[in-house]
């Protein structure tokens, strides 16, 4: 699977309400046109609430 860049992951996230969960983060990058690189890779973040970007960034680093 590529890398992607965890800011590249945050420009479809823009607007999100945090907290969110997983699936919230997924569908709002959805709709803000994510591709499907980074809706898996979202996918893939531990099922929990996310209270920042600064949260989703780091769950992704660890994944990655």
């Amino acid at each position: 699977m590529p890398t992607v860049n965890p800011i590249q992951v945050q420009k479809y996230l823009k607007g999100v309400d945090y907290p969110a969960s997983r699936e919230d983060l997924m569908a709002h990058a959805e709709d803000n046109g994510a591709d499907e690189d980074v809706l898996d890779l979202l996918d893939q973040l531990p099922d929990e609430e996310y209270e920042t970007p600064a949260d989703v960034s780091k769950a992704i680093g660890e994944i990655q």
